[in-house]
C-alpha cells in the first residue's frame, strides 16, 4: 500500500443475505485529503465506512487502513480513527464532560485528554457540565466531533454528520470539518446531500447501489462531462437567440425556452458573439461564464448509468 494512501479498498464486496451491501467498491484516500461518499440512502455508503474500521469484513476484496486488515487489526485501526455516526451513541443522563471523560478513558488518555479544549474547538464548552439530553440536535452533533479528535486521530470518518440539523448549525459543522482538514486530518464523509460536498471536497466517489459509478477529484469530473467552456446568455426577446447556434466557436446551443447555454471551443469567442447578437438586433441582458455545480456532474452521472443499465438490460 503507498505510504501516501490511509485508505484503500479494491475490488470489495458484502451482502446481507440477499440485499447487497457493496459490490465491487474501489477507493483510494490519499492522506490529508476530504474524501466524499456521495450517494442516496441504501448507496452503501455506510457500509463502506464500517469495513474501514473493521466493523464489518468483506464477502470478497481487500480492505486497508494504514496499510493494516482492519479485520485482523481493528483494534489498531481503530485507534487512528475518530468516527461519528448518522445517529451517535451518548449518554443522555451524562453530563457532556463526562462523556468526554469516559471516551478519554476508553482510549487510554484519562486524565491527560484535552476535554475543555476539545470542547471548546466546537463551541460546547458552555454546556460541559450540563447533562447530554437536555442537548439540542446540533450540540450533540458536535460534542460526537469533539469525542472523535479527543485522542487526535489521524483519520476522521462522518457518516451524515449534519443529520438532522437545521441549517445554520450543518453550515457551522460542516466549517469545522473544512478546518480540520485545512490541519492536515484526512476526512471521508458520507452525505446524500450534493451542496455539503460542493466546495468541501477533495475527491468524490458517487455510490449506487453499492458500486462506485465515478470517483476523482470534482473539477476533474466536471470536465469529463463538460470539457469545453459554457456560457449562459439572455435577451429581452430570447427568441433572438436562436441565432446562437450557427455562430462561429457555437459547439452546442441549448435553450429550452429559457435563457441559452452554450458550449464554446474557446472563451475568446465571447465578444464576437456579442458584437454579432448586438448586429442582429439582439437586446442582451445576460453574459456570463456558467461553472457546472457538482449537484449538475451528480444528476449527468446518473443519467448515465441509467442508460448504461437499460442497454445492459436489454441484451
Amino acid at each position: 500500500m503507498p505510504p501516501d494512501l490511509v485508505v484503500v479498498l479494491d475490488g470489495v464486496r458484502r451482502s446481507f443475505g440477499r440485499a447487497v451491501g457493496l459490490t465491487d467498491l474501489s477507493l483510494s484516500v490519499p492522506v490529508g485529503t476530504v474524501t466524499v461518499l456521495l450517494g442516496p440512502n441504501g448507496a452503501g455508503k455506510t457500509t463502506a465506512v464500517r469495513m474501514i474500521t473493521g466493523a464489518l469484513s468483506p464477502d470478497a476484496g481487500t480492505v486497508r487502513a494504514f496499510g493494516l486488515d482492519p479485520a485482523v487489526d481493528g483494534a489498531a485501526v481503530r485507534r487512528r480513527c475518530g468516527v461519528v455516526s448518522a445517529k451517535p451513541a451518548l449518554y443522555d443522563r451524562l453530563t457532556g464532560r463526562d462523556n468526554l471523560r469516559y471516551s478519554a478513558d476508553l482510549y487510554g488518555i484519562g486524565a491527560a485528554a484535552p476535554v475543555d479544549d476539545a470542547a471548546a474547538r466546537f463551541g460546547i464548552d458552555h454546556a460541559l457540565d450540563l447533562k447530554v439530553g437536555g442537548y439540542s440536535t446540533g450540540m450533540k452533533t458536535r460534542l460526537a466531533l469533539a469525542r472523535a479528535v479527543l485522542h487526535d486521530p489521524d483519520l476522521l470518518l462522518l457518516d451524515e454528520p449534519t443529520s438532522g440539523l437545521d441549517p445554520e448549525s450543518a453550515l457551522a459543522v460542516l466549517r469545522l470539518i473544512d478546518e480540520l482538514a485545512a490541519g492536515g486530518k484526512t476526512v471521508v464523509m458520507c452525505t446524500h446531500l450534493l451542496l455539503e460536498a460542493e466546495g468541501l471536497a477533495d475527491q468524490v466517489v458517487i455510490l449506487e447501489a453499492g458500486r462506485s459509478l465515478l470517483s476523482g477529484p470534482p473539477d476533474e469530473l466536471v470536465r469529463r462531462y463538460w470539457p469545453h467552456p459554457t456560457v449562459v446568455i439572455d435577451a429581452e426577446d430570447r427568441a433572438g437567440l436562436a441565432a446562437l447556434a450557427d455562430l462561429p466557436g457555437v459547439l452546442e446551443c441549448h435553450r429550452n425556452g429559457s435563457a441559452a447555454r452554450i458550449a464554446l471551443d474557446d472563451l475568446a469567442r465571447v465578444p464576437d458573439l456579442i458584437d454579432a447578437l448586438n448586429g442582429l438586433g439582439v437586446r442582451l441582458t445576460r453574459v456570463a461564464p456558467h461553472e457546472p455545480s457538482l449537484e449538475e456532474l451528480y444528476f449527468a452521472v446518473r443519467r448515465e448509468s441509467g442508460a448504461v443499465i437499460e442497454e445492459r438490460d436489454a441484451r
